[in-house]
């Protein structure tokens, strides 16, 4: 068990192993920096939830978030920050905590995620192809041969983290087990979110 500043961000995802710049200007976040640069530079990246618990200031958390320290630091005026948070580690919320801070703090369980195994080939033949339809549906500009290069957890983590879908898909997507999984479950949103574009004409994933 250990005890974690927590940041709820909708939409915002980190994975062990990838970075996510963040600019914190809201006087608790910023607070929530300054004490984790005191300690142990770390704060946990998690999702409210989207339905009607909690309140707007207190909203309810997914049970699933992403360790992260702060690695590039720059303070600015009045307070505020630009960091660069780097993925440590997942862990699953046990309990939130009774504070005086500004900011939340819960106590968490780190979750020990298995070493991945690499793609079959056929795994990746088919995430790069729904990849590239995707891109293609949606007007993005992508750097294939660079991505050709990527390991398997590299691509899939990084789309994962990136990709616009809805907070509930991107959470499903943070809680998969391991990147085979993970990757299985980009394919099937890819697919969707092209077939629904298709038949309704919208140009957005949210």
């Amino acid at each position: 068990m250990t005890r974690i500043s927590i940041f709820p961000l909708p939409g915002a995802i980190l994975y062990p192993g990838l970075t996510l710049p963040l600019h914190i200007f809201e006087p608790r976040y910023c607070a929530m920096v300054s004490d984790s640069l005191a300690r142990d530079r770390c704060i946990g990246m998690i999702q409210p939830r989207g339905d009607e618990a909690g309140t707007a200031s207190h909203p309810a958390l997914f049970d699933v978030g992403c360790l992260g320290r702060i690695g590039d630091v720059e303070a600015l005026e009045n307070g505020r920050f630009n960091i660069v948070l780097e993925g440590v580690s997942r862990f699953r919320v046990e309990r939130e905590l009774s504070v005086t801070t500004l900011f939340r703090q819960v106590e968490a369980t780190l979750i020990e995620d298995v070493e991945d195994r690499a793609l079959a080939p056929v795994e990746r033949a088919l995430f790069e192809r729904e990849a590239r339809d995707f891109a293609r549906a949606h007007g993005y500009r992508v750097d294939w041969e660079q991505v050709s290069r990527l390991d398997d957890v590299s691509l899939i983590n990084g789309v994962a983290q990136i990709a616009p879908f809805d907070i509930a898909s991107k959470q499903a997507l943070l809680e998969a087990d391991d990147v085979p999984t993970r990757c299985a479950l980009l394919v099937q949103l890819m697919q969707f979110h092209i077939r629904r574009d298709g038949e309704d004409g919208s140009a957005t994933l949210q």
